[in-house]
């Protein structure tokens, strides 16, 4: 086999070696709709959103996979109540952990102790990012969704570029200007890298009292709407704040908590409907 440069066009405008991913597009076009959630900035429940739409898609009937991209603040595992789990593998690649319907692979499923911090270098980051795709078994998928890293760098603009195929991006912020500025850049940086945007979620767009029934921005409100209008995409969702529902998230019951927070599965179900093929 030839040696690449790493100095012809296509690894320059891609990112990495057109000529070594027969093996990753092999794996992709098993695949068939990939959903990337994004947003510009970290804390806004985007892993949260992530890991309901594939509870919800599973439940659909659909086969799905989750890919946790995070490496320094990997969620998922503690979200699906596995994070004291560790993958498995064989000859043919890891073996995907399957919990509540959904094939997850996160790196935090990879690492001795959850508690370690990943202290790695770009270029060590994009080749495992790689490898948590075209070494995975990963079967015949419907969906994959793919949990990104907050903000538009290296790991997500790599990422990015190396998910081919039926791809489009979810975009969750939450109301006040401090993540729509954010959410600005991330829309720019989809749009630059053409990946079709499926919509916006707002998240944490009011807490709803369980005494009263009243729903109170505590915030700031609409935010979600105008970052849609203003970009001509639409809003897919407005999600509460529901303390119940974060304490299940917290204990890796996710399944329980969307059942008893209606209004936020409501809304995730608008968002299915709407990516659903």
């Amino acid at each position: 086999m030839s040696t690449c440069s790493g100095n012809c066009s296509a690894c320059k405008e891609k990112g990495f070696c057109s000529n070594e991913n027969a093996k990753l597009n092999s794996v992709l076009e098993k695949i068939r709709h990939k959903v990337m959630v994004l947003s510009g900035k970290g804390g806004v429940g985007k892993s949260s959103v992530a890991a309901s739409l594939a509870v919800l898609l599973a439940r659909a009937g659909k086969s799905v996979g989750l890919l946790d991209l995070d490496f320094h603040g990997p969620s998922q595992p503690t979200l699906f109540g596995v994070q004291h789990l560790r993958l498995e593998g064989d000859e043919n690649g890891l073996l995907p952990m399957e919990s509540k319907g959904v094939k997850l692979v996160s790196i935090g499923l990879l690492l001795d102790d959850a508690d370690q911090a990943v202290i790695w270098r770009g270029p060590a980051k994009i080749g495992i990012l790689k490898q948590l795709i075209e070494e995975v078994q990963w079967g015949d998928l419907d969906y994959l969704i793919l949990d990104f890293p907050p903000g538009s760098g290296d790991e997500v603009l790599s990422a990015a570029q190396m998910i081919t195929g039926d791809r489009r991006a979810l975009v969750v912020t939450t109301p006040q200007e401090l993540s729509m500025a954010d959410c600005r850049k991330c829309i720019d940086f989809c749009r630059k890298l053409e990946i079709p945007l499926a919509g916006i979620v707002e998240n944490m767009s009011g807490f709803t009292c369980p005494d009263c029934g009243h729903t109170h921005p505590l915030f700031s409100k609409g935010g979600g709407a105008l970052l849609a209008k203003a970009y001509g995409v639409p809003l897919l969702a407005q999600l509460p704040l529901n303390p119940r529902f974060m304490e299940r998230c917290d204990n890796g019951e996710l399944d329980i908590a969307l059942k008893e927070a209606p209004e936020i599965c409501n809304g995730l179900e608008n968002v299915i409907s709407t990516i659903i093929q």
